[in-house]
């Protein structure tokens, strides 16, 4: 038997919000919250608060300035956690059309966590490169590597990148890459991170925090990964002990 921990008010202004996201096309803008908290008889705090489950599960989100749209993905990207996948390999094999977005390349001196994730001396200098990764023409991911400055050419990046580090790596095959460490956790996300997937800031996303390793165990990318919820759904394979 199962029980529901929403009192009954609360649940009809779930099943109410849930019947007029998925009657809504993605893209479609809601109506404002004064006016939708008009509509379904209840205050705003209420109304924001019930907003925020649908924003977690990725069927909405809220763009500054610009209200809240439907964002239901029409494919989902599954994938285990076993093995490391560019996000391009992954939707290439569902058939979900990814494009890069917004790119930033710069060569600049490494701050003290980076030049420690990737064991540099100080005042080293690393490439940094983020960049919008999106899914159906929306903004689904925002991607942030580091790495040594001697490893990659900025112009190799501006190249026919397509959004990948980890591709170009294994395209040269220079270094050998052997395996890779992440930190999984939910995070909000930053003014920078915000302005970038036309988000608001202090929503909720699901960050990686990941060091690439070469054959020789020498960290060669030290990166962030932040994933817009609703796109992307992760699992682990895992045995009985």
């Amino acid at each position: 038997m199962t029980t529901s921990l929403r009192s009954p008010k609360l649940q009809r202004l779930h099943d109410a919000l849930s019947q007029m996201i998925h009657a809504m096309k993605p893209g479609d803008r809601m109506p404002s919250e004064p006016e939708l908290a008009r509509q379904l008889s209840v205050s705003r705090a209420t109304l924001r608060e019930a907003m925020r489950i649908f924003e977690t599960q990725g069927l909405i989100h809220r763009r500054q300035g610009s209200g809240t749209f439907v964002s239901r993905p029409s494919m989902v990207i599954e994938s285990g956690l076993e093995v490391l996948e560019s996000i391009e390999k992954l939707a290439n094999r569902i058939g979900l059309p990814v494009a890069l977005g917004d790119l930033s390349v710069e060569t600049r001196f490494g701050s003290e966590q980076e030049l420690a994730a990737l064991d540099l001396p100080s005042e080293s200098q690393v490439i940094s490169v983020k960049r919008v990764i999106l899914a159906e023409g929306q903004p689904a991911a925002y991607l942030v590597d580091i790495l040594p400055s001697d490893l990659l050419a900025a112009e190799e990046i501006k190249a026919g990148f397509s959004g990948s580090v980890l591709d170009l790596l294994l395209r040269r095959q220079d270094p050998a890459l052997a395996n890779s460490r992440c930190e999984i956790s939910a995070t909000t996300a930053t003014s920078e991170i915000a302005r970038a997937m036309a988000i608001q800031r202090g929503d909720v996303l699901l960050c990686f925090e990941a060091w690439l390793y070469s054959s020789l165990g020498k960290v060669v990318d030290y990166s962030f990964s932040y994933f817009l919820p609703g796109y992307f759904k992760f699992h682990v394979a895992r045995q009985v002990g």
